[in-house]
C-alpha cells in the first residue's frame, strides 16, 4: 500500500490495538452500532447471499450476518492486524472457511474483486480521505444492499476531528479522520441506483444508514 494514509492506518490500528478490540468483543459483543447495522441488514434477508465488508475490523459483522444465513464473506481492510484478529475470531467460531481475508486499500484492489450482494462499510468512511472514490467503488460492487456506518453530520463532530488530527500531526501519524457531508455520501450512492430505506443514529457519534438497489 504505498499511500500515507494507508501506512498511517496500519501503524494506528497495530496489532496492539486490535488485540484490545478482540477481547472487547469477545466480552462485550459489537458496538451499538454495528448492531444496528447487522440488525437492519438482517431484517432484509441475508440467507444465502455474499457479504463484501471493508474495513471490517476484528469481523463482527462478518461474523453476525453469517450466522444469519449468509453463505460467505470477503473481508478487505488496511490493516494487518485486524485482519488477523478476524481471521483467529472466525477460526474460534468455525466460519474461517467461508471468509476470504484481503489486505490493501480498497480502492487499489476493487477492480480485482466480484461484485456481493450486500456491502458494509462499518466506521471506514471517516478513516478515509476521498469519499467519492471509496463510495463510488464499493457501490459498483454492491448487487442488492449497502450498509454504512458513519459520523454524524454536526458542527461539533467536525470541530473534534480536526482537533484529533492536529493531535495525530504533532504525533507524526500520517493518519487522518474525515467527516464526510451525509448528502454527498447519498449523492454518491444514488448515482448508482441505490435509494435510502435506514438512517437511524447510534449515540452522539454515530448514524447508521441502509440502502438498496
Amino acid at each position: 500500500m504505498p499511500c500515507d494514509h494507508c501506512l498511517g492506518i496500519e501503524k494506528e490500528f497495530d496489532a496492539r490495538t486490535a488485540r484490545g478490540d478482540l477481547r472487547r468483543y469477545r466480552r462485550k459483543g459489537a458496538p451499538a452500532a454495528t448492531r444496528i447495522l447487522v440488525e437492519e441488514l438482517s431484517r432484509r434477508g441475508v440467507q444465502g447471499r455474499t457479504l463484501l465488508d471493508i474495513g471490517g475490523g476484528v469481523g463482527a459483522v462478518q461474523h453476525a450476518l453469517l450466522a444469519a444465513g449468509a453463505a460467505r464473506a470477503t473481508s478487505v481492510d488496511a490493516s494487518s492486524a485486524y485482519l488477523a484478529a478476524a481471521r483467529e475470531e472466525a477460526e474460534r467460531r468455525g466460519l474461517a472457511e467461508r471468509i476470504e481475508g484481503l489486505y490493501g486499500d480498497f480502492v487499489e484492489l476493487a477492480p480485482r474483486l466480484a461484485p456481493a450482494d450486500i456491502v458494509t462499510l462499518d466506521r471506514v468512511l471517516c478513516c478515509y480521505p476521498e469519499m467519492e472514490a471509496l463510495v463510488s467503488a464499493s457501490a459498483a460492487r454492491a448487487r442488492r444492499l449497502y450498509g454504512l456506518v458513519y459520523p454524524k453530520d454536526h458542527r461539533w463532530i467536525r470541530a473534534a476531528s480536526a482537533l484529533m488530527n492536529v493531535v495525530l500531526r504533532l504525533r507524526r501519524s500520517s493518519f487522518r479522520v474525515f467527516v464526510h457531508a451525509t448528502r454527498k455520501v447519498e449523492d454518491v450512492l444514488a448515482a448508482h441506483g441505490f435509494r435510502r430505506e435506514v438512517l437511524r443514529g447510534s449515540g452522539p457519534l454515530w448514524q447508521v444508514a441502509i440502502f438498496s438497489r
